[in-house]
């Protein structure tokens, strides 16, 4: 909610304390110069964390195995400069407890405590071969692939072995991929033997089964049709490390082997490189590495080809883009961290308080995915580090920062008797005495203001000096409550805040409604309207309807809040109407909309309006008699127009002389005016409408009273002698003056007639 009437501004008086608080928070602060890492230990081997700290001394600093603090034992120890040494790293103890886990170091000083990253711990290993090498038979000329697979921490390093004997890495034809593959292109009879693949890593070595390579006779002048026969797989790796795209083709005449990607986007050629006869590695992978990538085995010289694709997903640890500050504020103001962090898939941010998790609430809030932690009202419990955890499948970090709170000596007490008054709809009245103790050093009060449906973090403030001990806040809603409390401002910092008080603003009538009509037939107008956004409670419509010149209203007609339209039957043709329609709510009856509309039917179009259709008949072009009767003809023809010309003119000229200003037949007047309770009294007379004439404008006429009288007044004994006159259309009247035009008043009312006063017509 946007600070009613505009922003406010509370004085800047901490400028100076805050500067030279600098100093003392630097030498305060309380950080990590060295963090744990991942490690991969190895079995009963020592294991060494380090963890290195800056801070005002003395700081301790401790260890959190999984969470909970590490005992110090001849298994664990804790040296001076806060390593940790494992004597013995073991996977399985004999309670059944295992050093592997999350480690973290824990740093504290008399200003606070911080808590390192999570280091993940664990032990070396190998498993079995999960994938063995398989037999081959493979032609002279041709592939053969072996393919083996483990399981192990590190990652184990595969090599291949030929009849017990090294592959020879040298041969070209021969191409080891470091997951575990072995190519051979171009296969020669010297090449058959046993192959066994061999894992090695710090927890062991294994050698898989072995398997048979047969070589066969060469069919290689036979046409093949190209073939994948092994595509790229889907990966997930992290940042830095290398991926290897695996593609094996075969067919004769032997196909090309290219790589894209399915995106469009170009491969790159920095860290690229083809390793065989097709396979794709990418070393010091990014985020910008991942993406589909398709391998194509071409036909050489045709658009023949066979395609393969596999899903590269490239992981980021978190890292930070925005860390937050340490600040020093007094009590009773706001503070704002703001942490921002990146990777992938998007990290997730929490918030320690003293190394504790900080749970929002109160006056304590997490916004924007928990990137900005705000504290209103600041205590002095709330002085403390603050940490922000970034943390994704790839890996965490965090950052941290101190809020001191100041505190002055001699800071006034709070504002006392803290009373709010509504003074209407949109204001109310807040007054206070001032503080009992301390009141000498005052420079002003700052006056808090909410919504009570708002959250805390809505509220807005307004600036008062010191000599003021009241204030009208303007702006408000309608009908709503609101919640205010006082601080007292000095050089030194701000008061405690003051009690609490609530109050609500008056509520208003609604807005009147936009009414318009429409003639649906001789006897019957459709009205329509919208009603106001701010209606209120127990609201609905009431209307009204009366001849123009008739003293009494029929109705009211009540209609329920969600009604828009209403069918108002058995009115009688050729009369001029006035409809009013007014909203209501539990605050009373707002201002009414009036409207008038004639029911007169449009006059028959005179056949003088019709144009002269004189045709000549067509004569004979090889008969002289015939072009003479044709010229006799056609005289005579126009001899009679131009008489019924003259005489059509007259008689426009003595008709226009008889109705002088009356707006064209077939059309109806509305008039639309707002008024409390003298209904169309109040009507401006200045309003202005083109008028049209058969069909086109006539320009802009000033009707007089006298003319405004005629449309109007009619005998009363013979109201259907109104036929006389013409009707004025909605949208084409002329600007009538109503200063001589006077209604009655709507204080006597004619109950509606049976057939509409039981259900309004909704229709």
């Amino acid at each position: 909610m946007e600070s009613p009437g505009g922003p406010r501004l509370v004085p800047c008086v901490l400028g100076i304390l805050l500067n030279a608080l600098i100093g003392v928070l630097c030498e305060s602060e309380l950080s990590f110069r060295l963090e744990p890492s991942d490690i991969i230990a190895v079995q009963e081997q020592p294991l060494m964390l380090h963890c290195q700290v800056n801070g005002v001394p003395p700081v301790s600093i401790q260890w959190r195995h999984n969470g909970l603090l590490l005992n110090q034992d001849q298994h664990h120890t804790t040296f001076f400069n806060g390593s940790l040494l494992i004597a013995y790293f073991k996977k399985t103890k004999n309670d059944g407890s295992s050093d592997e886990g999350d480690y973290e170091c824990v740093a504290q000083n008399s200003f606070g405590l911080v808590v390192s990253r999570k280091a993940r711990i664990q032990a070396a290993t190998m498993a079995d071969f999960h994938v063995q090498p398989e037999s081959v038979h493979a032609e002279e000329s041709g592939v053969a692939r072996f393919q083996c697979q483990i399981h192990g921490l590190p990652e184990p390093t595969i090599s291949w072995e030929k009849d017990s004997h090294s592959v020879d890495t040298k041969d070209k034809r021969y191409t080891l991929l470091p997951t575990g593959v072995l190519q051979i292109t171009g296969v020669r009879e010297e090449d058959g033997g046993k192959f066994c693949c061999v894992a090695h890593n710090s927890a062991g070595v294994k050698h898989s089964a072995e398997a048979l390579l047969t070589v066969s006779g060469s069919q290689s002048s036979v046409y093949k049709e190209p073939m994948i026969v092994v595509g790229p797989e889907n990966l997930t790796l992290t940042v830095h490390q290398t991926a290897i795209l695996e593609c094996v083709a075969t067919g004769y005449p032997r196909p090309i082997v290219s790589w894209s990607r399915l995106d469009g986007r170009p491969i790159g050629v920095e860290g690229i490189q083809v390793l065989g006869t097709g396979n794709l590695m990418i070393s010091d992978v990014g985020v910008q590495h991942s993406g589909v990538y398709v391998c194509a085995a071409n036909k050489p010289g045709t658009r023949v080809r066979r395609t393969a694709q596999g899903r590269l997903v490239v992981q980021a640890p978190a890292e930070f883009i925005q860390t937050p500050q340490s600040v020093a504020r007094p009590v009773g103001t706001t503070a704002i961290f703001t942490c921002q962090a990146r990777g992938e898939p998007e990290p997730q941010i929490t918030w320690l308080k003293n190394g504790q998790i900080l749970e929002p609430g109160g006056h304590v809030k997490l916004r924007n995915n928990n990137s900005t932690l705000t504290i209103y009202g600041i205590r002095q419990d709330d002085e403390a580090i603050y940490q922000c955890i970034a943390e994704n499948s790839a890996g965490s970090t965090q950052a941290s920062a101190r809020l001191t709170v100041l505190w002055a000596d001699g800071l006034p007490g709070e504002p006392t008797n803290v009373k709010a008054e509504a003074l209407s709809p949109n204001t109310i009245q807040v007054s206070w005495q001032e503080p009992e103790k301390n009141t000498q050093d005052i420079i002003g009060y700052v006056l808090h203001i909410r919504r009570m449906s708002d959250p805390v973090e809505m509220e807005y403030e307004e600036a008062v000096s010191k000599g003021t001990r009241q204030q009208i806040i303007r702006d408000l809603e309608p009908s709503t409550s609101y919640t205010f409390y006082v601080k007292a401002y000095t050089s030194h910092g701000a008061s405690n805040p003051s009690e609490r008080v609530t109050e609500s603003t008056h509520g208003e009538v609604p807005a009147p409604p936009s009414l318009h009509t429409k003639v649906v037939n001789s006897s019957v107008v459709q009205a329509t309207w919208e009603s106001s956004s701010k209606m209120g409670q127990h609201h609905g419509f009431r209307l009204y309807y009366r001849r123009a010149h008739t003293p009494r209203f029929t109705g009211p007609i009540t209609l329920p809040r969600n009604a828009t339209q209403y069918n108002i039957t058995q009115l009688e043709s050729s009369l001029v109407y006035e409809i009013k329609l007014i909203a209501f709510n539990q605050h009373g009856d707002g201002n009414a909309t009036v409207r008038f509309v004639s029911l007169r039917e449009a006059l028959e179009k005179s056949v003088l309006d019709e144009p002269c259709d004189c045709v000549k008949e067509e004569a004979s072009k090889t008969s002289t008699t015939g072009i003479i009767t044709g010229i006799h003809i056609g005289v005579t023809c126009i001899v009679f127009c131009v008489l019924f010309l003259i005489f059509s003119y007259r008689g426009r000229l003595m008709m226009c002389k008889s109705v002088q200003a009356t707006p064209q037949a077939g059309h109806s007047v509305v008039l639309e005016s707002s008024s409390s309770s003298q209904g169309a009294s109040r009507l401006n007379g200045t309003a202005r409408r083109e008028m049209e004439v058969n069909g086109s404008t006539a320009g802009k006429k000033v009707v007089d009273g006298n003319e405004l009288e005629r449309l109007f007044t009619q005998p009363t004994t013979q109201d259907t002698h109104m036929s006389d006159s013409y009707m004025l259309n909605e949208t084409q009247v002329s600007t009538i003056p109503l200063d001589e035009f006077h209604m009655q008043s709507e204080g006597q009312f004619e109950e509606p007639p049976a057939a509409e006063a039981a259900l309004p017509d909704q229709g």
